[in-house]
């Protein structure tokens, strides 16, 4: 192993893979020449065709349209026609020797269709870089691993597949493929060839030019110089990789990997895309970092695993920067049955958290979030978002974190966070400083990863109300705006926000307003489509079916295993469902609903107003504005994709309307009026504080009201009785409350 410990790259291919074949007895994989090697690829590229019956070349068709790249299917050197099986193979063996005959083969042809479409011109063609992906019917035995299931022994030089999200990005650096060296003494030039990835080159100790004759060469030890403004050089640039949370177990952390990609994949993909990489899983030696003599001694064997990328599943370059699931002719047919089916709505609603009794509005909710409505690209360029934010406040014990678990687990993209363990950065984005190139580099937060699905937030309340601000524009333009330590640039967060919270007394307080109860800015509550108040009713037939539910839940749990196993088919079934819908069916409003919804919007406003007018104030807690407007539109859009229909009817905007009714202006509306019914008893108490209240403040006198309660609490009187009896003195119009219900005006 001459030459492991010389700092850089090793490559099993470089110098054993003979003796390698040789050693392990594989037959399975014929060594051929080089020459022959290029002569089988200029075919496979020059004459492979999909269908043999068109007059369609698949390869020389993309080589005269860009010359440049090249796309290759590794499933189609396995073709049945044209494959050349035993080059696919060795190519995953070996791709460090193979890629560059292929990439030859590729700047042969381009040179040959260039110089016939140029009358036989000799055409200066520059390199070609093949990017290798596994196609979906292909067949080839390119491993599809996770970073989990990576294996030195197994897979170190040799052709994998890894997923993951792209987190951070450094800057494009210039990497150096052949240099040419000088000597001091004699002049004489040398042009040596560097390794690829991070892979430097061996410069020779010895001059090795012809001395004259009857001369012997004196140019001495090291009399090389690098020359370099002759050196040839590439763009090169480094990906930081981590695993889809998905595939992360629960409680261990997501590992990462470090990527390069080079020429035309530089700058191809931003922060926070999913990727599927097609790569070399190479090793390198990493730097000293500090430590005594013997540390760095034992050091000199450990390598630093990365991936060498060759390319994407996805076609970065033409803008696909998300791979899109794809659907058998079965599974089309088999969703297209469920939707045309009467009731398809409801049996998807029945389908959402079954595991949760009652409830019936809020899994509606979840399930028009899931769906989501339809993005619309404006024409000036700006785009309107189709996802659905909705928010849950209420009492404690109400099921809401155990909603954010099943939305989670069923959307096809989801992050899981909780509020107080999560900065702003944490969730946006955040500018990291590399500790070896002293260079700055974005790392994407969780509404970054979460781009196209679900941000989960738990104890949405816990967060510091400066972390809230900053998923302002990641809720409504669906950016992320970044300016930190020169780095000027957006990210996209195309995701939908669930999130839970608790009144700031822990309870929701029937006795406070809504104003008092949900203790957000109405920026924040303005971003949520909808917005639902869960409240533990004390009911004892209601406590009874609750009862009744969790104990067959708790007694039923894993005794049934055929039950078992049609809830998960159920919820495979929901989940592919629901990436089938969003990815074919975009339905917009028609005329006739859009009319009534105008009509409805109006009446909403007045309600709004008159429901803050009754509380007391000249804003509601809740702002019922053209955001709320086009909530109702996102929400019918969602019911309409729910059955595959391209337009939303006046039904989907009734049924719209009612979900928004039953949740966000009921939240508008509660509060203390609901609750002014007295008892005799009551009555006399309050009768008692209201003359104590009247005592205390004169007519047209301003008191603070914080300072008003608790001088009666030091009398004697509890603090709900003295806020009942100013409640009434309220609505009898004797007081009002102003600035923001800080001071209390006696007003007759």
């Amino acid at each position: 192993m001459s030459g492991f410990d010389e700092g850089g790259i090793y490559y099993s291919d470089q110098q054993f893979v003979t003796q390698h074949g040789a050693a392990h007895g594989d037959e399975a994989a014929p060594q051929l020449s080089r020459a022959q090697a290029l002569a089988k690829f200029g075919e496979f590229i020059r004459a492979f065709q999909i269908d043999p019956k068109s007059s369609t070349f698949y390869y020389a068709d993309q080589l005269a349209r860009c010359k440049d790249r090249l796309r290759v299917d590794i499933g189609h050197l396995s073709h049945d026609v044209y494959g050349i099986p035993e080059l696919q193979q060795a190519l995953v063996e070996n791709p460090a020797e193979y890629l560059p005959i292929l990439e030859q083969a590729a700047k042969q042809e381009s040179q040959r269709i260039q110089s016939l479409l140029e009358d036989g011109s000799d055409p200066d063609v520059k390199d070609v870089q093949v990017l290798l992906y596994k196609g979906e019917t292909g067949r080839s035995r390119v491993p599809h691993v996770t970073m989990r299931d990576i294996k030195p022994e197994a897979y170190v030089s040799k052709l994998v597949i890894v997923p993951g999200i792209v987190t951070a990005a450094s800057r494009p650096k210039h990497k150096a493929t052949y240099i040419m060296l000088q000597c001091k003494e004699c002049k004489a030039t040398k042009k040596i060839t560097c390794r690829p990835g991070v892979g430097g080159a061996l410069i020779p100790r010895m001059c090795d030019a012809a001395a004259l004759p009857g001369q012997s060469n004196q140019c001495g030890q090291d009399p090389y110089i690098v020359l370099a403004d002759r050196a040839e050089c590439v763009d090169q640039q480094t990906l930081k990789m981590q695993e889809r949370p998905e595939d992360v177990p629960t409680g261990d952390l997501p590992r990462s990997m470090m990527c390069l990609v080079d020429r035309r994949l530089v700058g191809s993909v931003s922060p926070g895309t999913r990727v599927t990489a097609v790569g070399i899983l190479s090793i390198f030696q990493g730097k000293d970092g500090g430590g005594n003599q013997r540390d760095k001694a034992g050091a000199v064997a450990i390598r630093q695993p990365y991936l060498r990328v060759i390319g994407f599943q996805e076609d970065v370059l033409n803008g696909d920067t998300a791979r899109r699931p794809t659907f058998s002719l079965e599974e089309e047919a088999e969703f297209k049955e469920f939707a045309a089916q009467p009731g398809a709505s409801d049996r998807i609603f029945a389908r959402i958290a079954p595991q949760i009794f009652g409830s019936p509005d809020i899994k509606k909710a979840i399930a028009c979030l899931l769906f989501g409505g339809s993005r619309k690209r404006m024409p000036d360029g700006t785009y309107r978002r189709g996802d659905i934010n909705v928010l849950l406040l209420g009492d404690p014990s109400t099921a809401k974190s155990q909603f954010l678990k099943f939305t989670s687990k069923t959307a096809p993209i989801a992050v899981y966070t909780s509020g107080k363990g999560s900065s702003a950065a944490g969730l946006t984005a955040s500018v990291i400083r590399d500790p070896a190139s002293k260079e700055f580099y974005l790392e994407g937060g969780a509404m970054v990863l979460a781009d196209g699905g679900v941000v989960c937030i738990d104890e949405f309340d816990k967060m510091r109300p400066e972390d809230r601000v900053a998923i302002h524009e990641a809720m409504e333009q669906q950016t992320i705006s970044i300016a930190k330590a020169g780095i000027t640039t957006m990210l996209r967060s195309r995701t939908s926000v669930l999130a839970a919270a608790n009144p700031p007394s822990g309870r929701y307080d029937d006795l406070k307003s809504a104003q008092e109860n949900i203790d957000l800015q109405s920026t924040i509550l303005s971003r949520f489509d909808l917005i639902f108040i869960v409240k533990d009713e004390r009911s004892a037939a209601r406590d009874m079916q609750i009862a009744k539910h969790v104990l067959d839940v708790h007694r039923m749990a894993g005794t049934q295993p055929e039950a078992d196993e049609e809830e998960k088919r159920e919820e495979a079934f929901l989940k592919r469902y629901i990436e089938y819908c969003r990815q074919s069916c975009s339905p917009r409003i028609v005329d006739s609903a859009a009319k009534l919804l105008a009509n409805e919007y109006v009446e909403l406003r007045a309600e709004s107003k008159c429901a803050a007018g009754a509380d007391g104030s000249d804003i509601p807690a809740i702002p019922v504005t053209v955001r709320q407007l086009e909530a109702v539109i996102r929400i019918s859009e969602s019911l309409a994709k729910m059955n595959l229909q391209t337009t939303a009817s006046e039904a989907h905007v009734r049924q719209a309307l009612e979900l928004f009714k039953t949740s966000t202006m009921d939240a508008v509306k509660s509060g203390l009026m609901d609750v002014a019914v007295f008892t005799d008893e009551q009555r006399q108490e309050v009768h008692r504080v209201e003359e104590q209240i009247k005592r205390r403040v004169a007519i047209g006198s301003f008191v603070s009201e914080r300072k008003l309660v608790d001088e009666l609490v030091r009398v004697g009187f509890s603090e709900n009785l003295v806020r009942k009896g100013l409640m009434f003195l309220q609505t009898t119009g004797d007081f009002e409350y102003r600035r923001e219900r800080r001071l209390v005006h006696r007003m007759k």
